[in-house]
């Protein structure tokens, strides 16, 4: 769907808000590399460590740990990249088209039951990894759409929907002037 349809239907638009799936990817390979090192490394240590009651058990789990728990997350990463390949929201003033892989789903705001933000996370890294700052539009269908920190200006997205939503505030168009009076 285009841009001047989903306009017709949801009136006038008023900014974009794009996902970087190649962050999500490049996360992801990341990851990979540290759970296949993790692995190399893990294997052979356990392996020579059978029988023995040092400290290497305990170095062989770690790496061990370091190497599943990275491939486990790689995969979460390459699931969650491909799935919201080329995601974007587009905000109108009465919704939002939310665009993945090529299909464009209009969604009104009174089709939005609920709006729930989780706020900056305060670890090392979490921004980095995605994680600092998570949004979920919960739609009266019962689908959920997901927004995190590899969308551009999800805070932003969320303050706008929530607000669209909740207390009425509905953004503006471009184009479009306040009365004057």
């Amino acid at each position: 769907m285009r841009r001047t349809d989903a306009a017709r239907q949801l009136g006038g638009f008023v900014r974009e808000h794009r996902t970087d799936g190649g962050r999500r990817l490049t996360q992801a390979a990341l990851l990979t590399v540290v759970g296949a090192v993790g692995l190399a490394f893990g294997i052979p240590v356990t392996l020579a460590t059978v029988g023995s009651t040092d400290g290497a058990p305990e170095l062989a789990g770690l790496l061990l740990g370091v190497g599943l728990i990275g491939l486990g997350l790689a995969v979460w990463r390459f699931i969650q990249g491909f799935r919201t390949r080329e995601q974007s929201f587009d905000v109108h003033e009465r919704g939002l088209t939310h665009r993945i892989a090529g299909t464009a789903t209009l969604v009104p705001w009174e089709d939005i039951a609920s709006v729930e933000a989780r706020g900056e996370d305060g670890r090392p890294l979490a921004e980095a990894r995605g994680m600092g700052f998570t949004c979920v539009f919960r739609l009266r269908e019962g689908r959920a759409i997901r927004v995190d920190t590899f969308t551009q200006d999800a805070i932003g997205l969320a303050r706008t929907v929530h607000a669209a939503v909740h207390e009425g505030r509905l953004p503006r168009g471009r184009g479009h002037r306040p009365p004057t009076a």
